[in-house]
């Protein structure tokens, strides 16, 4: 990328310091003294014996703990929770299958509730992975850096914008504190993207022109409905389908390529964002209150324009990709490339195929950011792509045209009045069984 293309003019400037001094505020007075405990301690320099604890024990979060335990071999997976019990005996059987006895968690540390995760920070853990659905990732954030221990974080890190600055309060407390804070945004740990970028930064494709990000999939899982179960339980059993719990699948999938603009546009922050999106093929009450496709323009001040789309359809072409257009060339991924990154223009060039994962890469830095004493933070980065794919969420849902400031200090919270399996969540069906969803035009988002 040439000079011209990364300077940020005074307007994005602006925004961005109006996003940086908004977490500055949300931690003032509030950062915590102190650092590591003297077992912790002991793991930063170097100890052998690394205790691991998983919160949220889907596929995602058992993944997470195989690429770990794959990296510090002297790591051991010692405590676990999920909302449901059956989900954590389940996890930790098919753990135990691939990993034997590396995975000792006992019965007694087995937890399960919408409190077992402060069970597993108070059973000696070093590390957490944090893989609950985003709804709970601000508020077990909190809770990690609370009792000093290093967080990996799946993404996204929240659903909506106050939950975004309580992580970044929480990532400056991390910095304060000296533990780690890493988020699951694995494409900036992957070798391939790490050179293309630097490539881009070079000026090989020269000036910015425009971005574009395709997540297009068919429809992902449902489990069903059980008639003991209570609404409450039901869609915390489907998250995915209820944007207070998974942020709509433009916040919860696509916002990988969220990220990756965020990367490439050093953490800019656009200045507005308008799109399409609505339910056409979501029609019934089981897919709950999100939409099965978004379009999202996002316009930064006398930058490139991004342009976005993802869809959830059955029957329809798929296609996951990313294109970065420049004035000399472009840089691409998907669309027939498989993972490798390409370059075409004046210049071109391949990524090398790698069998290292972009995850084994994230927790290879974090533990030797631990044993340095240097640990690592994305705590910018990684509620910044949160709030990008937020607002998207924001101008598709309210069909309006959206800036990111108003986005950014929106006070809507879309949590519930309490966490009980027999509390009502925020959204509820009506006699028929259909739960209000949002309609643009209509539907307020700020």
């Amino acid at each position: 990328m040439s000079a011209k293309s990364t300077q940020v003019n005074s307007s994005s400037t602006a925004s961005r310091r109006r996003f940086l001094s908004a977490s500055s505020a949300a931690v003032t007075g509030a950062v915590l003294a102190g650092g590591l405990s003297p077992a912790r301690a002991a793991h930063a320099a170097g100890s052998d014996a690394l205790k691991i604890g998983l919160i949220g024990c889907g596929g995602r979060g058992s993944g997470a703990v195989v690429s770990a335990l794959t990296v510090h071999p002297g790591a051991r997976l010692t405590a676990m929770a999920d909302a449901f019990g059956d989900r954590a005996l389940m996890a930790r059987t098919a753990l135990q299958r691939r990993l034997g006895d590396r995975i000792a968690v006992p019965d007694d540390h087995c937890f399960s509730g919408f409190d077992a995760y402060q069970s597993v920070l108070a059973s000696g853990v070093d590390v957490v992975i944090l893989a609950e659905p985003p709804h709970f990732r601000p508020r077990h954030l909190e809770a990690c850096v609370e009792a000093g221990v290093h967080v990996f974080a799946e993404k996204p890190m929240a659903v909506d914008a106050p939950g975004v600055r309580r992580v970044l309060a929480a990532g400056e407390r991390a910095r304060a504190k000296n533990v780690s804070f890493v988020s699951g945004f694995e494409t900036r740990y992957g070798d391939g993207a790490r050179e293309a970028i630097t490539r881009l930064r070079d000026g090989a494709i020269g000036d910015l022109v425009a971005l574009q990000g395709n997540y297009n999939t068919g429809f992902l899982w449902h489990r069903g409905r059980e008639p003991q179960w209570t609404e409450m339980e039901f869609q915390m059993r489907n998250w995915y389908y209820f944007t207070w719990l998974s942020g709509d699948h433009i916040v919860e999938q696509h916002v990988h390529f969220m990220d990756v603009v965020g990367w490439i546009m050093n953490e800019q922050p656009p200045l507005r964002a308008w799109g399409y999106g609505g339910r056409s093929v979501r029609t019934e009450a089981k897919w709950g209150d999100i939409f099965d496709h978004h379009a999202v323009v996002f316009e930064y001040a006398g930058g490139p324009q991004v342009f976005t789309f993802t869809r959830q359809q059955t029957g329809c072409y798929n296609e996951v990709s990313f294109l970065v257009m420049g004035t000399k060339g472009r840089l691409m991924r998907g669309r027939g490339g498989g993972g490798a990154y390409r370059i075409e223009g004046e210049t071109t060039w391949e990524s090398e195929k790698t069998t290292v994962q972009p995850e084994i890469n994230t927790f290879t830095e974090m533990f030797a950011g631990v044993a340095k004493g240097e640990p690592v933070n994305d705590s910018l980065s990684m509620a910044r792509s949160t709030m990008l794919a937020i607002l998207g969420r924001m101008a598709t849902h309210s069909g309006q045209l959206v800036t990111w400031d108003d986005a950014f200090a929106s006070q809507r919270d879309l949590s519930p009045n309490r966490y009980a399996w027999d509390a009502d969540p925020p959204v509820l069906p009506d006699a028929d069984g259909n739960y209000p969803h949002p309609i643009p035009g209509q539907t307020q988002v700020l």
